[in-house]
């Protein structure tokens, strides 16, 4: 039997211990031991994005980084953001401006955004498709992403107002 290691997470609100080999990767960890599949595995090279979560507040490619590498952090996943009766303004954005097609690297860009708008103001449509650049998307040729990212930084920052 492989030597693991025990992890401590907190992965969207609920801590969890685990046994992990040292060389599991953060996406598979997520994926196959906590059942938590909304992030996509495209290029497993750390260039599409699609497997985009965040580790203590900063996105990480979760292709690139093991599970071990993750011991007592706090991680966010897609499916942290918000539930189908009450989506997350940036989900609700998307959904509202068709910032989707395939849906396969949506999960990569709504956390992507979700750092970008916690970190920056995004005055400008330009800000925003440089800040998702390092996000691939084969479907939608980015305007309505660009378009539901400034709709949802709106949203956002009248809520935090508030």
């Amino acid at each position: 039997m492989a030597e693991t290691q025990r992890i401590t997470v907190t992965v969207n609100g609920t801590r969890d211990e685990r046994e992990v080999e040292p060389r599991l990767l953060l996406g598979d960890f997520l994926r196959e031991q906590l059942n938590l599949t909304g992030a996509h595995f495209g290029c497993e090279h750390g260039v599409c994005g699609a497997c985009t979560a965040m580790v203590n507040g900063e996105t990480v490619r979760s292709c690139l980084m093991f599970a071990v590498q993750a011991d007592g952090c706090e991680i966010k996943t897609v499916e942290g953001l918000g539930e189908a009766e009450h989506l997350h303004p940036l989900q609700q954005a998307f959904r509202d401006h068709h910032g989707l097609q395939c849906g396969f690297c949506t999960p990569g860009m709504l956390m992507t955004a979700l750092e970008l708008i916690e970190k920056f103001p995004l005055a400008t449509d330009e800000e925003i498709r440089l800040g998702l650049s390092g996000n691939l998307c084969r479907c939608t040729g980015y305007q309505n992403i660009v378009t539901a990212v400034r709709e949802a930084a709106k949203r956002m920052r009248a809520r935090s107002a508030a």
